[in-house]
């Protein structure tokens, strides 16, 4: 590997003075840089996604904590209809008091369950992106390398397919700017 990566670099140092290589050469640049950022944008996307992730699993975790309250009091309240106790009024305060806790319980679940469910939308749209960027990395990265090649035969067909790729690569990352 070495050989070859040193070989490559005296063919790239040839390119530079040979003319008809120099637009190879210059492609490459292009697309070390654009390789660079399309591969920052994707570790953004992947990263934003795990956040997103784990803002959802609170989300749904406080979902939970408010699910086994409200049960709680539901239980309470079978437990208060069951056993007879000698103050009515009172029993009829307390069970009036946790039938609102129920209702608001429930009002609140709703409300909860709607915000994780949110989330996780969010999370898809950003794992869609980090997809996208991750794709048209591999495809630019493919496009420099099947690019290189031209250095090393002489045959611009190569260069020709390493733009095509890159092209398709720079379409793919930019529909990934686009995903909302």
């Amino acid at each position: 590997m070495p050989d070859e990566i040193d070989e490559l670099k005296e063919r790239a140092e040839e390119g530079a003075h040979e003319p008809s290589l120099a637009p190879v050469t210059l492609t490459m640049a292009i697309l070390a840089v654009v390789i660079a950022t399309v591969t920052l944008l994707g570790h953004r996307a992947h990263t934003e996604e795990v956040l997103l992730q784990t803002r959802a699993a609170d989300q749904w975790a406080y979902y939970q904590g408010k699910e086994i309250r409200r049960r709680s009091y539901e239980l309470f309240l079978d437990e208060l209809s069951v056993f007879s106790l000698q103050d009515a009024k009172q029993v009829e305060t307390v069970r009036e008091k946790y039938k609102k806790e129920v209702e608001r319980y429930s009002e609140e679940l709703k409300e909860i369950e709607t915000e994780a469910r949110g989330k996780e939308a969010e999370v898809k749209v950003e794992e869609a992106r980090a997809d996208r960027y991750d794709l048209a990395e591999v495809l630019l990265e493919a496009a420099l390398v099947i690019s290189s090649i031209t250095l090393l035969t002489r045959k611009k067909i190569f260069w020709l397919f390493g733009i095509v790729l890159a092209v398709a690569g720079i379409v793919l990352g930019v529909t990934g700017l686009m995903i909302h």
